[in-house]
């Protein structure tokens, strides 16, 4: 653990202290898909080697030497720093950065967890996020323990002997908030099942087990696939009460300034508008690196694409929209700072970019949806128009997302919203959860009306599975985030 006194002791650390070690369950799902991790306190690796099979760079930082040869197994990397100096940080540090860092139970160790939070800041990217993951102290058996004049210190949990700092969720909050940090998601690991557990490592497990062996029984992978959801859904009822660890997602704030930029596009069969469209991106959006996902089958759209100077991508056999989408947005995340994309067939008129572009880099949102739907556009047939605002409505009713048009073809994101979460693409109407899930955690969405035009070419939306996608995305979407959306503004253009 962190900390000069503690990384002494740990020097002489010859096998690990905890008798069971598992992954952070609420830390893991809120990974997203970064690129480039820092595991602070990486321990054996359990939670960064989650990241790793994300496709994550992950750089460990542990003191103890038992921990860190088995968590330089699992990660790519494990350094030894003296994180309560600035130059011993610089020095390991130097020319790195990070689109995200972990402190997964590491800053309850410290006497000044927010200096350690600060120390690291400057090494994470513009943007960039921390997952942060402390004890509760106001968890129901250590009130229960108090009601009953009990605070005794124990080999782990709660109250681990080595804790020098306790938190509550407001505290933990205040904490990253004093910091210079954007609280962006919260979750919890329940206290229900785990009141027990010391009881259930005693019954499971003998002597010579080592701390990871109760991950592989059948009865510990049956209880997270059917217990776990459960436990999950009534922490969530009351977490200052019934959660054993909170689990914050924050971002370093960005700044306002030009992003590289990628504009995408996803294509099948357009060979008759592929080079009109990729003409005026370069007229809108000159300095721009063009992206093109593309699953055609019967002409020759990439070649097209390819002969122009476009990063061509190639989904063959066709997969549908939802996994196209997925590819392109991960894609554009790990070489831009700034996404755009928008249809090849001329219904999303191109010359909206730079409205896009500035709204992003000049007025500090993090998404904009360009919403077609405000008022019915000619190129769009009244059935067409009135499913596409009932799904706004019940999207607006469930969630509190006062939008529009949740199927827009055409948004602006900032990449670093798009590697905070891990959206899956597998069905139709990805569009509903790259738009709910940033406003309803709290990222600053613009909606901009835009016109909406004659299609060149034939219409690939399959109506009927689109809509059983929407139905099951909008359900889905109650697990992230909180209803509403606090920064989710209308904007002219």
């Amino acid at each position: 653990m962190p900390g000069k006194a503690v990384a002494r002791d740990a020097a002489a650390v010859t096998a690990p202290r905890y008798r069971v070690e598992e992954e952070n369950v609420a830390l893991v799902r809120r990974l997203g898909r970064p690129q480039r991790v820092l595991d602070v306190g990486c321990g054996i690796g359990l939670n960064g080697a989650a990241a790793r099979r994300k496709g994550a760079h992950v750089t460990g930082i542990e003191w103890a030497p038992a921990s860190a040869k088995q968590a330089r197994a699992r990660l790519h990397e494990v350094l030894i720093v003296d994180l309560e100096s600035d130059a011993a940080v610089a020095r390991a540090l130097a020319g790195r950065s990070f689109d995200l860092m972990l402190f997964g139970d590491v800053l309850e160790h410290l006497v000044q967890p927010g200096a350690l939070i600060k120390r690291l800041l400057p090494y994470l990217e513009d943007g960039g996020h921390v997952i942060v993951s402390v004890p509760n102290v106001a968890a129901w058996p250590v009130r229960l323990g108090l009601l009953a004049g009990r605070f005794r210190y124990q080999a782990s949990g709660i109250l681990d002997e080595t804790h020098l700092r306790f938190f509550t969720l407001q505290s933990a909050q205040q904490l990253l908030t004093d910091a210079g940090l954007q609280v962006m998601q919260r979750d919890q690991n329940p206290m229900l099942v785990r009141a027990a557990k010391q009881w259930i490592a005693a019954a499971m497990l003998t002597p010579d087990d080592s701390p990871t062996a109760l991950r592989e029984r059948f009865s510990y992978r049956a209880y997270h696939a059917f217990v776990r959801p459960f436990e999950d859904a009534v922490a969530t009822l009351r977490p200052q009460l019934l959660s054993f660890q909170h689990v914050l997602v924050a971002r370093k704030p960005p700044t306002r300034r030009k992003l590289s930029l990628t504009v995408g596009m996803l294509t099948m069969d357009e060979a008759q508008s592929v080079t009109r469209m990729i003409e005026h991106i370069r007229r809108y959006a000159p300095d721009a690196d063009i992206l093109c996902v593309d699953s055609s089958t019967q002409d020759d759209t990439p070649a097209i694409a390819r002969r122009l100077g476009v990063r061509v991508l190639r989904q063959i056999p066709p997969r549908g929209h939802g996994p196209a989408m997925e590819l392109l947005m991960y894609t554009a995340a790990a070489q831009s700072e700034l996404l755009i994309y928008l249809d090849c067939d001329f219904t999303y008129p191109p010359n909206y970019l730079p409205t896009v572009r500035r709204l992003i880099e000049k007025d500090g949102f993090d998404v904009v949806n360009c919403a077609r739907t405000r008022q019915r556009p000619h190129a769009m047939p009244w059935p067409n128009y009135i499913a596409n605002r009932s799904f706004a409505a019940m999207a607006h009713a469930l969630h509190g997302v006062p939008t529009v048009d949740v199927h827009s073809g055409m948004r602006g994101y900032r990449t670093a919203v798009i590697k905070a979460f891990d959206f899956d693409g597998e069905g139709d109407a990805l569009p509903i959860d790259t738009l709910l899930y940033p406003a309803k955690c709290g990222y600053r969405v613009a909606e901009l009306a835009i016109s909406y035009d004659e299609r060149e070419g034939v219409s690939k939306l399959r109506k009927l599975a689109g809509s059983a996608w929407t139905l099951i995305r909008l359900a889905r979407g109650f697990g992230v985030g909180r209803r509403g959306a606090r920064g989710y503004e209308w904007v002219e253009r």
